[in-house]
């Protein structure tokens, strides 16, 4: 299993994918897309409007990510806009369909124990009324701290450019 080293809470859950394959860079890139005090609770992988990426179950929402080398593709979906979950699993891969406010997403080829276990606990968030269990509230200060130092290592192992380490930290920096 690789080990990617962008996050407690992301590494975590990638340690639990039975393969990376095609979401690797999906996966190094996901904090660039995650709200502030936000942590990533599952992981899958499928494939969603024509790309394949990256399927996140957050404490807030479920994201998909597709990060091409010619662009980029994120869909979320806030738990409290989701009125239900699908589950369709086939021999090895599955198509989790989501309904938010009367639109429907279908994710489709995601490995059946990912999609099935993730549909599993979109449906107990739902029944809770869209709202997760205990969300812990992180410091502002440290979440600061949390964002600059990933941002970091994202610039140290050559993820984004220089011009783009500038443009991310002044973001952060303005957040305060």
């Amino acid at each position: 299993m690789a080990t990617f080293n962008v996050r407690p809470d992301i590494d975590a859950a990638a340690e639990k994918l039975g393969s990376t394959m095609g979401a690797k860079r999906e996966i190094k890139r996901l904090p660039e897309v995650l709200w502030e005090g936000e942590t990533v609770e599952m992981l899958a992988t499928g494939s969603y409007g024509g790309g394949t990426g990256l399927v996140a179950m957050t404490s807030m929402r479920l994201v998909f990510l597709k990060h091409g080398v010619m662009s980029q593709t994120v869909e979320d979906f806030p738990y409290p806009k989701i009125s239900s979950v699908q589950w369709q699993g086939g021999m090895l891969m599955g198509t989790l369909t989501v309904y938010t406010s009367g639109n429907r997403a279908d994710i489709k080829n995601m490995p059946k124990d990912q999609g099935a276990a993730l549909s599993d606990k979109l449906r107990a968030l739902i029944a809770q009324g869209g709202q997760p269990a205990a969300a812990p509230a992180a410091a502002p200060a440290q979440d600061v701290g949390s964002r600059l130092a990933t941002l970091d290592q994202l610039r140290a192992t050559g993820a984004v450019s220089d011009a783009e380490y500038q443009e991310r930290r002044a973001r952060i920096l303005d957040s305060l």
